[in-house]
């Protein structure tokens, strides 16, 4: 066993977890916070539910990722203590900042607007929803910052073997971070989309199948009422305005995504040549861009890469923005990389049993290569089902076919990947090092950490094995949570977050406005229930 390799395993399982949490948090508030405004200018009833129905979907996911989010800062001291003295100095700032200021206003007034319904002004109460909303965001910022100080260290310099911040303006208007800022942005808005478009079209084919929508000869909807509480003309406008908004949500994310995704993959073939060489498997010099290339897997040996299917002129583009100069591949690159950082790790006992050891530059060619793919891919496809949805609803419902009712639900899972194939391929495209170095004539070259010598060292590889099985144990048992929570109030549609709309009877003879679980509609905790 080695306690590197485990530690990394550890946060890699426990960071991709939580970062499932933080885009639909991010972007399904900002989408509650528009309806809930178009709810307050309009006053009609159908926002008012889609604004309850997503709103409580939206706190479930919320405080989970709260939960999750917590293990990632005590990672930090008991896996990484070597790394958390290297970084400590700037991360200070970016991280104090997420949790005293933007974290405590997110959650304040989130609160204020779980419990202020009724004991607050409209004009007031969503008020606080934008707050909390803004207040996530720039939560996501501070973030951003500090991995991006990772990608491409600024404002610092070095001071006995540590980077000591000497220019906060650098570090917070680093390019890195103003462009990785909003690309996840948009990455959270193109889950908020595909979540809205999937779930409606769930409940408008309920509503085909059960018989209360039909339609008419020319084929357009006939929207019809039950005798189930909550299903009537108004539940129809619910969905089927939630999925437009969602398809078009989901677009307009892919293309922010797309345009942001170019300028991020600019900057790295700046910043990180050798991460962007592997993921086009560029082995060589050129200007082709790869569509399809074989090789042996886990093989460090990039020449044992054969591209299938290449484009001229595009790997060009992607990296200069013209479809001629020559892009630097994995070999020139590699003769680079040693000739400045050296072949092998240095004889220092901060680095353990890999001291001495060979450096391989390269990084895992399948993560980064398929990764990159998985992003665009993902994107892509759910983009393309956000304008199909759109066309194919454009008479007012969805078709009756449950395939393709299973399809848009499952499709709600294509931008989580594309998401955690982005964060993935972002990270271990990195190695080997962990803070990576400054290649920028204007940044500062000297400053780079390599991963080896983060781990702490006083950790052994049982004692970081078995917090690997325990946390992963929890974090599944969260997950079964998570996910039965979200099923069982999606299947129970507006109702599951409007109790008032349901009419009980039962032997002690309750009226038709008191929920199962005993709980007034005029509790303040009505609502979170």
């Amino acid at each position: 066993m080695d306690a590197l390799e485990i530690a990394r395993w550890q946060f890699g399982i426990t960071t991709v977890y939580h970062f499932m949490m933080v885009p639909l948090t991010i972007g399904l508030g900002l989408v509650v916070a528009v309806i809930q405004t178009a709810w307050y200018r309009t006053g009609k009833a159908e926002y008012l539910r889609m604004t309850k129905f997503w709103g409580k979907l939206f706190l479930i996911n919320f405080i989970m990722g709260v939960a999750t989010g917590i293990v990632q800062e005590f990672q930090f001291g008991m896996a990484w203590s070597e790394y958390s003295r290297f970084v400590g100095d700037v991360f200070g700032a970016p991280l104090a900042l997420e949790a005293l200021l933007a974290f405590f206003v997110e959650s304040t007034f989130l609160g204020l607007w779980i419990f202020g319904w009724k004991q607050l002004k409209q004009g007031v109460h969503l008020a606080c929803l934008w707050i909390a909303v803004v207040g996530s965001v720039f939560s996501a910022y501070f973030i951003i910052v500090a991995n991006s100080w990772m990608q491409h260290p600024v404002g610092v310099e070095m001071i006995e073997g540590r980077p000591v911040m000497t220019d906060a303006w650098a570090v917070f208007t680093n390019n890195t971070a103003l462009v990785a800022v909003p690309h996840t942005l948009f990455g959270a808005l193109a889950v908020a989309g595909a979540f809205l478009l999937g779930i409606a079209w769930y409940h408008l084919w309920r509503r085909r199948h059960d018989g209360i929508d039909t339609v008419g000869t020319d084929g357009r909807v006939i929207p019809g009422g039950s005798g189930i509480p909550g299903r009537d003309r108004t539940d129809y406008k619910v969905w089927i305005h939630s999925l437009r908004i969602g398809a078009v949500v989901a677009m307009i994310s892919f293309a922010g995504t797309a345009i942001t995704g170019d300028l991020q993959g600019k900057l790295m073939f700046e910043q990180q040549p050798m991460k962007m060489a592997a993921a086009e498997a560029a082995c060589h010099d050129g200007t082709g861009f790869s569509v399809l290339s074989v090789g042996n897997v886990g093989s460090k040996n990039c020449d044992d890469i054969v591209a299938v299917i290449e484009v001229p002129g595009i790997l060009s583009f992607l990296a200069k923005g013209d479809f001629t100069t020559e892009v630097k591949g994995v070999n020139s690159l590699l003769d680079e990389y040693k000739a400045g950082y050296g072949t092998h790790l240095p004889d220092n006992p901060i680095y353990g049993d890999r001291a001495g050891q060979e450096i391989q530059y390269v990084p895992v060619m399948e993560v980064t290569y398929w990764g990159f793919r998985m992003m665009i891919g993902f994107g892509g496809l759910a983009a393309f089902a956000a304008l199909l949805a759109l066309w194919m609803t454009r008479k007012g419902t969805v078709p009756a076919s449950r395939w393709l009712m299973r399809l848009a639900v499952f499709g709600i899972l294509a931008p989580f990947g594309a998401n955690a194939a982005g964060w993935i391929f972002t990270e271990m495209g990195r190695q080997p090092f962990v803070v990576a170095p400054n290649p920028d004539p204007n940044g500062i070259d000297q400053v780079f950490m390599f991963t080896a010598a983060a781990v702490s060292p006083g950790v052994s590889a049982g004692e970081l094995l078995t917090s690997l099985v325990a946390l992963s144990s929890v974090y599944a048992v969260l997950l079964v949570v998570e996910v039965k929570l979200l099923v069982t109030y999606i299947r129970g549609g507006v109702v599951s977050a409007m109790p008032e709309l349901a009419h009980v009877h039962d032997d002690d003879g309750r009226d038709g406005t008191t929920p199962p679980g005993g709980k007034a509609p005029g509790d303040v905790l009505a609502f979170a229930y």
